[in-house]
Parts: C-alpha cells; structure tokens; sequence
C-alpha cells in the first residue's frame, strides 16, 4: 500500500498515552461450578427432564467467561437424569449462517464433540413454527425441533440493535438464534423500534409450540466475569428474563470520558458483540436511535485488529473511520455479508479509509477533524467494547477525567 498522509501530517508528535483504570462494581461468582451445579438442583427444573429423554442444548456465538464449563456441568446434569443430550448452534446468521462456519465458532469457544463429550450439530435446516399477527414468518432450528426437550444457554445483556424490555438474551436465541440464517432475515425485516415487541411474540409461539423446558441465563459483571447464572422454567421465562436484563444494565462497563478527539479501538469482533463492538458504550451505529448508557462525545474513531474469534467477520467496521491494512487482509466477505445481509446493516460491513499502520489511521483522523489542536489532542486507546477496566489517554484527556472517584491514573505511559 501506499501512504495516504502527506510530509506535514508527520511534523507534529503525537501525545503519550497514560494508564488509567476505570472503577466498576467487580461482584462476580466465585464458584462458578457449584452455583451452576445448585441451579440445576431446583426441583422446577431437574423434574422437567426424563430418563430417555433427547435433550437439545443450544449454544451460541458469544463469548462468554466460563461458557465451556457451564455447557459441560449443564450436560452432565442432563446425562445423570439419564437422558441424552447434545448441541444445537444458535446463532442466526453468524459463522456465515453455514454448517462448517458455525462448528468452528462453536469449536473456538472449545465446544467440540470431543471435549463435550455428546454431538454438535451445526445444520442450519429450519421449519416453519409460524406466523405472527402482524405476518412475520418465524422459523425454528430443525434438529433442535426434533428433542423430546430443549434447553437454551445465553448471555443476558443490552442488545446493540434495540431497546426495550427484552434484548439480547434466552428469548432472542429461541427466536433468531435457533431461525438460523432464514429466521434471522425473517425477523430482521422488521423495524429495530419493534424489534422487542416481535422477539416477544415469537418466543411466546416458540415456548407454545416446542418442548423447550428451560433457559441458563448468564450475566457478567463489568470486568466480563460471571456476575450471575439462573436456570429460568420456560413457562416464566419471558417476564423473568425482563428483570434480568434491568440487573444487566446495571453491570456494563461503559468510557468515563465526555469528549474524544480519536479513539482507537485495538480489536472488534463477534466474540464481543453481535455489531462487533457495544453501541451502547461508544455512541456509533447504524439502527440504533437512542442508547441506553450514557455516551462519550467521540469525533473520529479507528480499528486496529479484528478478534480470532470473528473467522473474519468484519462487521461493524464500516462505522470506523480509518482501519488498518491489518483488518482488510483478514475479512472474509462470504461471513460478514451474510451477516450485513441478514440484519439489514449494510452500513456495518463498508470499508472505510485504510491506513498501512496505527500511526498513520490516527494521524489520517486527526487530519479530518476541522480546526484540530494537535497540541492538545484528546485521544483514547480501549482494547474492546468488553475490557474498559484500563483504558490509556492523553494527557489533556486527564483534566477532564481526574476528578472523578471513579477513576484511577496509574504510572504507566507509552508511545502512541
């Protein structure tokens, strides 16, 4: 590639960047077996399976803390009631919405048949479970559908596409997760304001009409630990998952800084968010309107890296700025158009300036903010939209974040 700046976009230094630590709430579970092992105990729930029974557990694409451990604890229970469990992907469109694409998310979260020890299995056949009055076709998982029951394992948090009481959770992996690729486009033709009333309505069709007996809820706390598991009985698990996501909002992490020049992103990815990164915390998004945490001023924002975890799935990109070569050689368009397709954010999947390294994406931002002070410059650096326990900033930054109790500066200083 060649360079995209110009001789006097190198004559000014850049800042330092500053280690500060950002304080959040950092209760979390510390045995994170046995509090799994004692929801599964509850009678409401271990009376539901059978000996004999084929058990569904449905499993998704996001990274969560301590997942393989409580899909493992959540088998074992399952075999000693002396049933038979095995794995269902759940996750939409992602992984390309395709077999292989899917066991390999799966497979780098090491949920694979050999450590599970049960079988996994990635087609994305749906049927028809539907149609809802307002028309909207909803679709269900296929080898999921064939169970005698069927259990479903997710993380509950605030969703980077829509508000409301429902959002990302157990109710959105009944309705998208286990739509595959046909039910994600089905639900996604809708508008995102309706987005929780609609994931309502077809979870309740889903639980009407499928033997699903319960849900693992999952919430972590700000520093991405296991703050909370519960096992939900489905025929409360609409309305308690309601209150989960209140107790979820209340644990993100979000940037305690009110305004940003440049703010560099280390690394975006499905592993982290459904949109590669929370629009929650940085204020970005193409179907978003309102956020449900408060947001920094940010004015340009680059990408540095993508995760492993995304097998090339670049969306959310396209909300950059300027990313580096790094990101472009590592997209796969197959995975991350499928995706942009199936959720109707093609926004998210457009590439944006690409800049040969860090320096020149943060020196080709800075060019594009009118009437920048490159003697002042506001800059932070996050590794992702997951890890904002420390954070790194400028030294201007710092006169606007030191008073706050909330905030600690540590010693530490690199070059940017």
């Amino acid at each position: 590639m060649m360079a995209i700046l110009l001789e006097e976009d190198y004559e000014y230094p850049l800042p330092n960047l500053i280690a500060v630590k950002q304080i959040f709430d950092d209760l979390e579970i510390k045995d994170v077996e046995n509090s799994t092992k004692a929801e599964l105990r509850k009678e409401e729930i271990v009376q539901k399976i059978h000996p004999g029974d084929t058990v569904a557990i449905a499993v998704g694409s996001r990274g969560i803390q301590n997942l393989k451990e409580i899909v493992g604890i959540l088998i074992q229970m399952v075999k000693s009631r002396g049933a038979s469990p095995y794995i269902v992907s759940a996750m939409g469109s992602h992984g390309g919405g395709k077999e292989d694409g899917q066991r390999a998310v799966l497979a780098g979260y090491g949920i694979t048949q050999e450590s599970m020890g049960v079988p996994v299995i990635t087609t994305t056949d749906v049927e028809e479970a539907g149609e809802l009055p307002g028309g909207q076709k909803v679709y269900f998982d296929r080898a999921a559908a064939k169970a005698d029951a069927i259990i479903v394992v997710n993380r509950i948090k605030l969703h980077t596409d829509f508000t409301g009481e429902l959002q990302s959770g157990l109710c959105k992996m009944l309705v998208i997760g286990l739509g595959n690729q046909k039910g994600c486009s089905s639900i996604h033709e809708e508008d995102p304001e309706n987005f929780a009333e609609i994931i309502e309505g077809a979870a309740k069709l889903i639980l009407d009409k499928y033997p699903v007996i319960f849900g693992l809820g999952i919430i972590e706390n700000a520093y991405d630990r296991t703050f909370h598991v519960e096992a939900v009985p489905s025929e409360n698990l609409i309305e308690r998952e309601k209150e989960l996501v209140k107790v979820a909002k209340g644990k993100m992490p979000r940037l305690m800084v009110p305004d940003i020049d440049v703010l560099i992103v280390d690394e975006i990815g499905k592993n982290i968010s459904g949109a590669g990164y929370d629009p929650n915390i940085l204020g970005r998004s193409s179907v978003l309107k309102e956020y449900s945490l408060p947001i920094p001023n940010i004015k340009k924002m680059v990408l540095l890296n993508l995760t492993h975890e995304s097998h090339g799935n670049g969306i959310g990109m396209g909300l950059f700025d300027v990313i580096t070569k790094e990101v472009f050689k590592q997209l796969d368009y197959e995975a991350m158009y499928a995706n942009a397709l199936a959720c109707k954010c093609i926004e998210d999947a457009k590439i944006p300036m690409i800049a040969v390294d860090k320096e020149e994406a943060v020196r080709a931002a800075i060019r594009c903010i009118r009437g920048a002070d490159k003697e002042n410059l506001k800059i932070v650096e996050i590794k992702n939209t997951l890890s904002l326990d420390k954070i790194w900033v400028s030294k201007r930054v710092l006169e606007d974040i030191r008073n706050n109790p909330k905030i600690e500066i540590e010693e530490e200083e690199i070059k940017l």
